[in-house]
């Protein structure tokens, strides 16, 4: 299963400027992944655990601003697209063949 996070969080100060770069910055030391900057995903093993990780990150939204977490399974994930320019479509990345530790 994979778990995708989006946001749309609010930059206009230098104050939430900070904040959203600690939002970042903790969906990393979560583990995620950047797909683009404000996208990020990470694979779960279960559904069980894909619902763990988006409890850490529901603790870790800011006050202000927008995020979901969605899940797809493997299946589903396999079926994307990905287009960089006007290039063929590239292959999602595969699920990892084995727990990575940080």
């Amino acid at each position: 299963m994979w778990v995708w996070v989006l946001f749309d969080l609010p930059v206009g100060t230098k104050a939430e400027r900070k904040r959203a770069t600690r939002f970042r910055n903790d969906l990393l030391d979560l583990g995620f992944e950047m797909v683009q900057f404000s996208v990020y995903l990470r694979h779960a093993w279960s559904r069980e655990k894909a619902e763990s990780f988006a409890q850490q990150v529901g603790g870790c939204v800011p006050e202000a601003g927008h995020v979901q977490v969605l899940f797809f399974t493997d299946k589903q994930y396999a079926q994307s697209q990905v287009f960089r320019g006007r290039t063929r479509p590239a292959k999602p990345d595969e699920k990892p063949r084995q727990l990575a530790l940080f």
